[in-house]
Parts: C-alpha cells; structure tokens; sequence
C-alpha cells in the first residue's frame, strides 16, 4: 500500500478565514513566525487584512488577502479562481492547511431566533464551511490539515447562545467525518473550540464590558477571558508536523471554564 506524506513542496502554506482581525489574524501571524505562508480572507475589514499582510512581510513571510463573504456559497467557485492565482503568486500550486475561522455571533433564545436569523447563522458556520471546504480539497495536498473552529458553548450552555451552538455542534460533527473520509488522502481534521475571548466579535462585548469580562473571570479556572493569542498559537501548533497523531478531535481552548 503507497504510504501518503506530507506535501513535499518546501514552502507550506495555509489558508486562514476571516483571517484579518481577532483569532484569524492570530493565527496568520503565528504561521507567518513559523515560516508559513497564507492565504487570509476578509469580508469588509479591507484596511486590516492590508495591515495584516504588512505584518506577516514584516516576519518575513508572505501573505495575499482576498475577499470572501463565507456565508455566499455561490461565490465560492470564483473564490477558488483567485487562489488558484495566489497560489501561483506564492510559488506553488497547492496548498497544505485550511483554517475554517470565518464567523458570525448571534445572542438570542431559541423561542425568539427567527428563521432568517437561522438562515443566516447556517449559511456561514455550516453551509459555508462544508462547500468552501468541499472545493478546496482539490488544491488541498494530501498529508494536509483542516482545522475548523468551533465553540465553548457546545459544552457548556449559556442564555441565548443555542441557534450559535447548534452551528458549531454541527460542524463538530462535520470534522470528525471529514477526518474520516480524508484518511486515505493522510489529511487530518480537527476542531478547536475557544472559550470566551477579547476580541470585537459580538461588538466587543467580553472586551469591553467590565461586567461581562468579570463574569467570564468568574467561571474561568485561569480566572480571566481569553486573548486571541492564547488561540492562534494553538492552532498553528496543530498544523505542524509535531500533531500529525492528532485527528477528528475536539480540542477546547477555555482557560477552564465551567469546570
């Protein structure tokens, strides 16, 4: 039986969405320090994902932004045209890693949730995820790594949070069968699930609301919110050769909450 390895390329490179601010721009950064290059997406933070391919230069790695609305499976096809032409703007024809990091907040309870609040929450975080990942991996090389992010909140449960921890429940699901059907190809998948952390996802609400971040303090064994680099470095420290053991697994980065 042909035994897959890794992409023998030397040059590896990611593709990171919603990779522009928050857990996404940590993780390209923390890619770019390991060499990697990326292929970051942003939706309408045009500006940032600009200052985010200055930094991944500045680290001496190469990044291209391309825009991409996640929750818009009909753009897909085009999506992928223009990494095919990033691809070749790096150097190479393929690539070695996706992060699935793209997403939307949502607080309301299941009796007042609408259907096109649902609607929306699915396109993003389950449709979009499974079709965008669906027509990469042709360009994906074999012996490569998926990541998708998911939640605390599948674990635990907070008011107002079930239609968002349906999604990411759903696409938990959709990794383990991914690393399944991979397998053959040597691509592993695997979920990351944050806790609550300080960034402007949900306007800002665990980083700027002093009672918010208090009460997040109070559930948290490490007594504090998480900070988007106690998770990109994580999630690039998956993508190494050091955790090709590790796959179809649920690997919550919480600081201990709700213990």
């Amino acid at each position: 039986m042909t035994q897959l390895t890794p992409n023998s390329q030397t040059q590896k490179v990611a593709i990171v969405t919603g990779g522009s601010r928050g857990l996404g721009r940590s993780t390209v950064l923390a890619l770019a320090q390991r060499g990697v290059s990326v292929i970051l997406t942003w939706n309408n933070a045009r500006a940032q994902a600009d200052e985010v391919v200055a930094e991944v230069a500045a680290l001496g790695a190469k990044a291209v932004a391309l825009q991409l609305d996640a929750g818009n499976s009909a753009a897909f096809d085009g999506f992928v045209g223009q990494v095919k032409d990033a691809l070749t703007q790096l150097g190479v024809s393929r690539f070695d890693y996706l992060v699935n990091n793209a997403g939307t907040s949502h607080h309301g309870s299941i009796e007042k949730t609408t259907e096109a609040e649902l609607d929306a929450l699915y396109n993003v975080h389950v449709k979009g995820v499974f079709f965008l990942t669906q027509k990469l991996l042709p360009l994906l090389n074999d012996g490569g790594r998926i990541i998708n992010i998911s939640s605390g909140l599948t674990r635990f449960s907070v008011p107002e949070s079930g239609p968002y921890a349906a999604m990411k429940g759903a696409v938990e699901v959709l990794t383990r069968y991914l690393a399944k059907e991979l397998g053959p190809r040597g691509i592993t998948a695997n979920t990351v699930a944050p806790g609550a952390i300080q960034t402007d996802f949900s306007g800002g609400v665990v980083r700027d609301n002093p009672q918010v971040n208090q009460v997040v303090s109070s559930m948290t064994a490490l007594g504090r919110p998480g900070v988007p680099d106690d998770i990109g470095p994580l999630i690039a420290s998956l993508l190494s050769e050091a955790s090709r053991w590790v796959n179809g697994q649920r690997i919550e980065a919480s600081g201990g909450m709700v213990l």
